[in-house]
């Protein structure tokens, strides 16, 4: 909770559950960007996009929620957000960065539904003059 507090913006791609927790989060934090996911309530799915772009620190990032399968998924969100910089997404809950040509793809995993992830997780986002930087949290 501290880390969310702390943050500029708070991105979530999507699985939220209930407008409860949306609520929740934009109590902690004064931005919260965020995208609906397969298991959200009709009311979610109004209020929330399917998509959303985002600029961070001068570059783009997108939010989607389902990223589809892992074969040839970098190359997809590239063809599919052609401007942006990063794809931050969720679906799997499972943590995942990477990088080709400076164009990232980046899960955080989740704080609360871990599935399969070895661990519960959460994501960074700082930028600079570099660009971009992602970082996973690990928690417990």
């Amino acid at each position: 909770m501290e880390k969310i507090r702390e943050g500029e913006a708070l991105i979530h791609a999507g699985d939220f559950s209930a407008a409860s927790v949306l609520d929740e989060l934009r109590g902690l934090c004064p931005v919260v960007l965020g995208v609906h996911g397969n298991v959200d309530d009709a009311g979610l799915r109004r209020e929330l996009p399917e998509s959303l772009e985002v600029e961070v620190g001068g570059r783009t990032v997108a939010v989607v929620h389902d990223a589809g399968p892992s074969k040839g998924r970098l190359s997809r969100l590239r063809s599919r957000f052609p401007d942006a910089d990063a794809v931050v997404f969720g679906h799997s809950h499972l943590p995942l960065h990477e990088e080709e040509s400076g164009f990232q793809i980046f899960n955080p995993g989740s704080p609360t539904e871990r599935r399969r992830a070895p661990r519960a997780s959460m994501g960074l986002l700082r930028f600079g003059p570099a660009g971009l930087r992602f970082e996973h949290l690990w928690l417990g």
